[in-house]
């Protein structure tokens, strides 16, 4: 424990749990996740690695701070429009917030890492969904869908394809694992044959959006509400453009 620590002699200077996710942030953009360690973290501080303890237990502890230190630039969405319109806001500024930040998602998925930044997120979000009309327990499970929908989303995003290369964009995989499709034996694998370019062609955009849109379909019903026709997924079908992922 940090008291037993603390016991054994003065903390070192200039190391706080502020810094501390700074640096480890530093790592992570220049190193992704699988290059952050508490050595490499250390040594961004200028210390060394047992100098950390006094902060963190280990590496699990480290990637709590961290969690909650990639939520401090997070922008909550205004408060106009109906609640639908605010929860589609969430979610597409969510998704950005992560795909700016080097394997965000790989560090953020799973974890409950109840720091200041998340809470004020957490505490924002669910407010919108109770007055919304959402009942206590749905308020709690629907934030934590949509939570879950977004950095799972992300992650898939952040981790390669298996024919994504060094030099080749996911788009140009998906191409061509189109072409791949479109050359099988259609009497065995019709379906795959006919669907080839709606199975590759649409953008992460849009298949963000449709899933997205599909879930506030099934809070809407909740709600008693018919669904409405989205905005959203009629802007994603717009030109096509990649988003940049950090780090590749």
């Amino acid at each position: 424990m940090a008291a037993d620590r603390a016991a054994k002699g003065s903390a070192p200077s200039g190391v706080s749990r502020r810094t501390l996710a700074e640096a480890a942030l530093r790592v992570l953009e220049r190193e992704g996740i699988s290059g952050l360690s508490m050595r490499k973290v250390a040594a961004e501080l200028g210390v060394k690695a047992a100098s950390l303890y006094w902060h963190v237990r280990g590496k699990e502890q480290l990637l709590d701070l961290l969690t909650d230190a990639l939520m401090a630039d997070a922008e909550l969405p205004p408060r106009q429009g109906d609640w639908r319109e605010q929860l589609r806001e969430y979610s597409l500024r969510y998704r950005r917030h992560l795909l700016a930040k080097r394997d965000a998602a790989r560090v953020v998925a799973g974890r409950l890492a109840l720091g200041p930044h998340l809470l004020r997120l957490m505490e924002d979000q669910l407010d919108r969904l109770r007055d919304a009309g959402f009942s206590n327990a749905d308020a709690a499970l629907a934030s934590y869908l949509l939570g879950v929908y977004v950095q799972g989303f992300v992650l898939q995003e952040q981790v390669p394809l298996s024919d994504e290369t060094e030099g080749t964009s996911r788009s140009e995989a998906a191409r061509a694992a189109a072409n791949r499709l479109r050359v099988l034996p259609e009497a065995t694998f019709p379906n795959l044959v006919t669907l080839a370019d709606d199975l590759a062609g649409p953008s992460m955009e849009e298949r963000f959006v449709f899933g997205l849109e599909r879930l506030l379909d099934g809070l809407a019903a909740l709600l008693g509400e018919t669904p409405a026709p989205s905005t959203a997924e009629t802007a994603s079908r717009e030109p096509r453009q990649e988003v940049a992922r950090p780090g590749r």
